[in-house]
């Protein structure tokens, strides 16, 4: 198969896997019962106020709610209301619609229903400091964990300890009232837990293992939050707590579908596709120079997999900053991609955000060639990003996580 516009192939084949989140597909299929009592919609993440309006119009019954999502990704709603808020550094706004938020759940009944819209995002956009912290606090930790380079999961076992709201605390403050929670996942692993910091979902990551953490990856904390963490005020509910007993969770979706999703769409057009893991972790750079060495063997050795090909590869890659700078994992990926496939022919890339934001700026992600390196050089940029794949507005589900879940998809020739 000849491809005559690569970069429009590569589009064709992201757009699949985040349609195959889209919340008015996968909503629907996961509705609860209606109870006898009230229905309350709460939700958080960048994908909450597009999950929020699909609810609305698969659910048949009264309802009421409110949930909360980064600014510019609100979505109309008759009766859930949206708050908009900062991501991926909290601020204000988020600190009072997580205020709200709690409020939203209490005095409920065993009669009542709360049903939890969760997505990637939710962590920046719950700020909720525990006795004695401060959003300040709140936000030099965010800040903190973003350069830090650790993993998802270990930042997020350290949010829900410093945390009112997290891991698992407004699912606990809903208590008696039964809690549904509808999970999109962008966490390798597809842990629930892990999304957004687990505000509905429990886990069993303990103050050790968060201790450990902030050790390993020499994080430099207020005093004030060191000293709330190594306090037992800091254990977060478990996973046995008799409040969660009549909980359900729900995938509504992952990256793995996704990626399917993408390989399907790219089987449709007549191109083969091969998918490496939806679980890929580790530095965006290196993870780079990995898949750039794949291609290359690809375009240059036809192995491991014959061409034409069509590579897929998603998961949580991080950027430690070293210097000044905002990261941006998908092209800091695609850059040493670009990098490791410079004067190959036949090797096109796409690495994007299915969330439609890649780090803190305004692009979804890059493309990146052969020649990307050559261009950027001739214009006289140095090493600066590959051309950018810019978002359109937010997609209608959000697949990827504040830091950035990645669909990443390169074509051999």
């Amino acid at each position: 198969m000849t491809i005559l516009d690569p970069k429009s192939f590569l589009t064709s084949i992201f757009n699949a896997a985040v349609a195959a989140a889209d919340p008015e597909k996968t909503i629907r299929y996961h509705l609860p019962v209606r109870p006898k009592g009230r229905t309350i919609v709460i939700g958080a993440g960048k994908g909450s106020a597009q999950m929020a309006a699909a609810f609305e119009k698969a659910w048949d019954g009264p309802l009421e709610g409110l949930v909360v999502t980064r600014y510019g990704y609100d979505a109309k709603c008759e009766r859930i209301e949206i708050i908009e808020a900062a991501h991926p550094v909290p601020d204000a706004a988020g600190l009072e619609a997580s205020r709200r938020l709690l409020g939203k759940v209490q005095g409920l009944t065993a009669d009542d229903l709360v049903v939890a819209l969760i997505s990637g995002g939710g962590s920046a956009l719950l700020p909720s400091p525990a006795t004695g912290l401060t959003l300040a606090d709140e936000i030099a930790v965010n800040e903190a964990l973003l350069a830090s380079g650790a993993p998802i999961a270990a930042m997020n076992t350290i949010r829900k300890h410093l945390s009112t709201i997290k891991g698992g605390r407004l699912a606990a403050a809903a208590w008696p009232a039964k809690m549904v929670s509808l999970v999109v996942s962008d966490i390798p692993g597809d842990n629930p837990a892990l999304v957004a910091s687990g505000p509905t979902v429990p886990d069993t990551g303990s103050r050790a293992d968060a201790l450990a953490s902030i050790s390993a990856y020499g994080m430099n904390l207020p005093a004030s939050v060191m000293a709330h963490i190594n306090s037992p005020a800091a254990d977060a509910p478990i996973p046995g707590d008799e409040r969660f007993s009549r909980n359900e969770v729900h995938l509504i979706a992952s990256a793995g579908v996704s990626l399917e999703a993408a390989a399907a769409e790219a089987s449709r057009q007549g191109m083969e596709a091969v998918i490496l893991s939806d679980a890929i972790e580790g530095e965006a750079r290196e993870v780079g120079g990995v898949h750039a060495a794949i291609a290359r063997e690809v375009a240059t050795r036809n192995r491991p997999f014959s061409k034409p090909v069509l590579i897929l590869s998603g998961g949580e890659t991080t950027v430690t900053l070293r210097a000044k700078g905002k990261g941006g994992r998908n092209s800091e990926f695609l850059l040493a991609f670009a990098i490791g496939i410079n004067d190959v022919k036949g090797i096109h890339a796409l690495a994007a955000d299915t969330d439609g934001i890649d780090g803190s700026e305004d692009n979804a992600g890059a493309f990146a060639d052969g020649s990307t390196v050559a261009r950027m050089r001739a214009a006289g940029s140095g090493l600066a990003a590959p051309t950018a794949a810019r978002a359109a507005p937010p997609p209608r589900a959000a697949v990827g996580s504040s830091r950035g879940s990645a669909a990443r998809a390169r074509v051999c020739r």
